[in-house]
């Protein structure tokens, strides 16, 4: 793999780190919304991600691991989690059925707290691999004093 195509799959990375944090923010400052614009609570967002230019199993398996090029990460969707809502006893609530239950989002601070340190510690990892690229590639210029 060379210098560039080392930068290029840690700014990949950082890039997709960066929108899952974006996606995990958002569900924790959405964790109390009951109501959204389509009527029922807020849902938990994830990012799958998905290597780019994926060389399928098969090939892999077949030896041609010598022609691989790592070529980064993106991300390929964002989906709402399905799981059952939290309900919660509150009669008085607007958004109350009629036994008194309010259907509070089914996201998880404690998880979403935990998936941010994960995806920024990720983060972090593409960073000092970049720049660990970015420092290999000025040695590399300066044996030429270029």
């Amino acid at each position: 793999m060379g210098v560039f195509s080392a930068m290029n799959v840690a700014g990949t990375a950082m890039t997709a780190q960066q929108l899952r944090m974006d996606i995990i923010a958002e569900n924790i400052a959405n964790a109390s919304t009951t109501r959204t614009e389509n009527g029922e609570a807020y849902r938990r967002k994830t990012v799958v991600f998905e290597e780019v230019g994926t060389t399928s199993f098969d090939n892999i398996l077949n030896g041609y691991m010598s022609h691989y090029q790592a070529n980064g990460v993106k991300v390929t969707q964002i989906v709402e989690d399905q799981s059952d809502f939290r309900m919660v006893y509150e009669p008085d609530n607007p958004d109350a059925d009629e036994n008194g239950y309010v259907a509070y989002p089914n996201v998880d601070t404690v998880t979403e707290m935990t998936n941010l340190i994960d995806s920024s510690r990720a983060y972090e990892a593409s960073v000092t691999s970049f720049n660990a690229a970015k420092s290999m590639a000025m040695k590399g210029l300066e044996m030429f004093g270029v």
